[in-house]
């Protein structure tokens, strides 16, 4: 299965997905509804993706990367700066409407997120004048569009408009934000794939090492 997958050219995080739904079918097959004799859903096992990305902009590029933004595309612009602020899909972002936000925040419901849970998303004071007028009047291939022509500008064709949700997170932990924090600002099921963004912040191993005892005064310390 999964090697007829890949010669269709689907990335391996793809394919675990489709594996995934599989895997709930024999679930289901064996233990509600009858089907089969034996649990065959533990046959099947989930490689993990090697088509991860670890692209991260710093401030400066992402700066340099909305700057060449064309003119013409006010709404777009609005829209790519909002991904930086937030780290929100643009699926999410398109769907935005003006009840999604309250009290400074951004509240997304269950049906406009990824994994069917609500998220809440606080909004910068950069980012507040970005949703005074909901939705976008804008189109999500026009994004893409407007994001493409700013990513040739600065030579960065390998920029994909989802980096930037990494990007965010990676800025979050840079600055010394929780892995748990960002998490839940993202929307992760799991630790798992937030854990990618603990590299971010090298401080973060700075009070464990002090803890240590020294272990070179051990001895003068016993005569």
């Amino acid at each position: 299965m999964q090697k007829a997958l890949k010669e269709k050219g689907l990335a391996q995080s793809t394919i675990n997905n489709r594996i995934q739904v599989v895997k709930r079918v024999l679930s289901l097959s064996y233990r509600e509804w009858d089907w089969l004799d034996l649990p065959l859903d533990g046959k099947l096992r989930k490689p993990s993706p090697k088509n991860e990305r670890h692209i991260y902009l710093t401030e400066l590029e992402l700066g340099e990367l909305l700057e060449a933004v064309p003119e013409r595309y006010k709404v777009e612009r609005q829209v790519i700066l909002l991904a930086m602020l937030t780290g929100m899909r643009r699926g999410e972002l398109m769907g935005l409407e003006p009840g999604n936000v309250y009290d400074g925040r951004i509240v997304l419901r269950p049906n406009q997120t990824k994994n069917g849970k609500p998220r809440v998303i606080p909004l910068s004071d950069e980012a507040q004048p970005l949703v005074a007028s909901l939705p976008f009047d804008t189109t999500g291939d026009k994004v893409r569009g407007a994001f493409e022509k700013a990513r040739e500008k600065i030579g960065r064709p390998d920029i994909r408009f989802h980096d930037l949700r990494h990007c965010y997170a990676s800025l979050l932990a840079s600055k010394g934000e929780t892995l748990t924090s960002i998490r839940d600002l993202l929307g992760h099921s799991s630790m798992t794939v937030t854990s990618r963004y603990a590299h971010a912040d090298p401080t973060r191993w700075d009070g464990v090492v002090a803890r240590l005892p020294r272990i070179s005064n051990q001895t003068a310390t016993r005569h």
